[in-house]
């Protein structure tokens, strides 16, 4: 019985963040992608000012890491703190993993809620708890071959639906067969879209589907149209051999997506065409539109046995002057305002982030930028979103079809949740 007990507290210690005999603790940060490979380099400064404190980076691909933190959490072995991508924040607030920030921050008065945007402060409570600090923001805009409209006689960047619609019909008729790059196997867009509409996508707090609303069909039905009127070709993005390629040689005007996409058209366009491409917000219906709030968050486990310690090294990857470290080493964009405002390393001028050509439309963006429901099924129901979405573009359904549809599907994916609340209310 000894040997086991001790064997016991052996695995234990390994799971959570330890204490050694030297008198130095181990924190253990999960990490994914772009940002683990980094993490080292930012951690180091934290080291140095807690001499007693290391931390251990455990690296975790994207394409795995949902399923090994939902792993963790079942076995005991969640690590001390995380980064979570914000959609999982319900799921993991639901299962009780995730420990209450709130106190926290109340006791940290340089984290002022006022200077995180407002949209990406939202997604960090999932009913109403706050579980998480956000570390990196990511939201979807237009990228945009200005030097093309100029040429179609477009006088400027359309900021609502009914100027992108004349925008893309002049550029057709100038000569761009498919101005608008819109992969069909995406459902961001059409998310974005939908989330410009005064309706929720979902009804009665998170209950039931909403597809079937008046504004949802007309987000989609504008969406679809796109197709219909050869806007866009019915491609995935894995049927483009290279999209960089194809914006540099005009065979696209317009094209939906994220920041890490200023790096890589910076990186893979020839250099004659710097100054022809930017990025401008997204339109909509009636002026500039509301776009997803996305990127990943810092969130500490209910199970750290060091949550003052853990609570320390997300408060310092939060501090403005980290956040601009950040950036410059990934490229993420920062969700605190008053990061954007700081003059960047090495740029001409002293100019910040929020002055930057390409970055400046994302500043603007993120004022306007609403989260999605906070629903442990959120992904379940997006996956379901993009494949009705899908079905339309290629003719298969009806519009009236598929709202229908997918308002039954997605009635069926919440039929659990549904249960559970009124089981909690009972």
């Amino acid at each position: 019985m000894r040997r086991r007990s001790l064997l016991s507290a052996a695995a234990a210690a390994s799971l959570g963040g330890c204490a050694r005999d030297d008198g130095t603790t181990t924190l253990r940060f999960w990490a994914m992608g772009r940002e683990a490979e980094v993490a080292a380099e930012l951690i180091a400064g934290f080291e140095r000012e807690h001499p007693r404190l290391r931390v251990k980076v455990e690296q975790l691909p994207w394409s795995a890491a949902h399923e090994k933190l939902l792993t963790a959490f079942a076995g005991d072995a969640t690590p001390d703190l995380a980064q979570v991508g914000n959609t999982w924040l319900p799921e993991m607030q639901a299962l009780g993993a995730l420990e209450p920030l709130d106190p926290w921050i109340a006791r940290t008065p340089v984290l002022q809620p006022a200077d995180y945007f407002g949209g990406i402060w939202a997604t960090n409570a999932p009913n109403g708890q706050r579980v998480g600090l956000p570390w990196y923001v990511d939201t979807r805009l237009l990228f945009v071959r200005q030097d093309l409209l100029a040429r179609a006689g477009i006088p400027q960047i359309p900021r609502d639906w009914a100027a992108w619609r004349a925008a893309l019909a002049r550029l057709r008729e100038w000569g761009v067969a498919t101005p608008l790059l819109l992969p069909t196997n995406e459902f961001e867009p059409l998310l974005a879209l939908a989330l410009q509409q005064p309706d929720e996508v979902l009804r009665d707090g998170g209950r039931f589907g909403n597809f079937s609303s008046d504004d949802f069909r007309r987000a989609l039905g504008f969406y679809a149209e796109r197709f219909q009127r050869g806007d866009a070709p019915g491609l995935t993005n894995n049927q483009v051999a290279n999209l960089w390629q194809e914006f540099g040689r005009g065979t696209f005007a317009f094209y939906i997506s994220g920041p890490w996409n200023i790096g890589e058209f910076k990186r893979r366009l020839p250099p004659e065409l710097s100054d022809a491409w930017t990025t401008a917000e997204l339109p909509g219906p009636d002026g500039p539109g509301a776009s997803i709030a996305g990127g990943a968050s810092l969130a500490l486990f209910k199970r750290s046995r060091h949550k003052p310690e853990a609570w320390a090294l997300i408060s310092y990857l939060s501090r403005p002057e980290v956040q601009l470290q950040f950036y410059r080493l990934t490229g993420d964009l920062p969700p605190r305002r008053s990061v954007w405002a700081m003059p960047l390393p090495g740029s001409a001028g002293g100019g910040t982030l929020a002055e930057d050509r390409h970055a400046a439309a994302f500043h603007r963006q993120l004022e306007r930028v609403r989260p999605t429901p906070p629903v442990p099924e959120w992904e379940r129901i997006a996956n379901e979103m993009q494949l009705t979405a899908a079905r339309v573009v290629g003719g298969r359904e009806s519009i009236d079809t598929a709202v229908r549809t997918l308002d039954a599907r997605v009635d069926g994916i919440l039929e659990k949740r549904r249960w559970m609340l009124e089981r909690t209310a009972s």
